[in-house]
């Protein structure tokens, strides 16, 4: 039988929108969202324009909304959030997709710069494994920082190689939506790219 594993970006390919800032917006409203973008402006413009990281916006982001918030209270929004508002996100061709490849046996991989605290609840119902973006914890609350590097790009293809032995697979699907996965779908067999617009 032929050994199949299947990698999945989460942001764009799987969902309509990008789930972080769906999560900023139904933590702390569409109001204080709208404000946090309105004077991170400069930085993320700067991202664009690639004189900073991904990284550095992205922490400049997490820390400018969720800096010094209890872990316990911001981990029961996302769990309230993956089941209140991610399935309305979830593009019905990616559910058909990772239902096919389980019933071909293929393992199921979550690949996101996205954070666990999210993912984690809708990976386990679909019975796929995460690679994700972890979130730095002191003192048990978030100081926004991300622990090691952004899973992004390059990072992806690092975490998959570090937590599979992909010569032990015949096929290998990848699929993606950005420039941000292009490396990881260069390992694939089987690579997708937007497919289930």
């Amino acid at each position: 039988m032929k050994r199949r594993i299947a990698f999945f970006d989460f942001d764009g390919t799987i969902t309509t929108k990008d789930s972080l800032l769906e999560v900023i917006k139904y933590q702390k409203g569409n109001l204080l969202f709208y404000i946090g973008f309105l004077l991170n402006a400069p930085f993320l413009i700067a991202f664009k324009l690639k004189i900073i990281r991904n990284s550095t916006a992205k922490q400049l982001v997490l820390k400018f909304f969720f800096k010094k918030t209890p872990l316990s209270l911001f981990q029961k929004k996302c769990d309230d959030f993956a089941t209140e508002k991610l399935p309305a996100l979830i593009r019905p061709k990616a559910l058909t997709e990772i239902k096919k490849l389980k019933e071909l046996n293929a393992e199921v991989v979550i690949v996101s710069a996205s954070a666990a605290n999210w993912l984690q609840q809708w990976a386990n119902e679909m019975g796929a494994k995460l690679i994700c973006t972890n979130l730095v914890i002191k003192n048990e609350k978030l100081t926004g920082n991300i622990d090691g590097e952004n899973c992004h790009g390059e990072e992806k293809v690092k975490r998959i190689n570090s937590a599979y032995d992909l010569s032990q697979y015949d096929e290998i699907y990848c699929y993606g939506d950005s420039s941000g996965d292009k490396p990881m779908l260069a390992i694939g067999t089987h690579s997708f790219y937007k497919p289930f617009r």
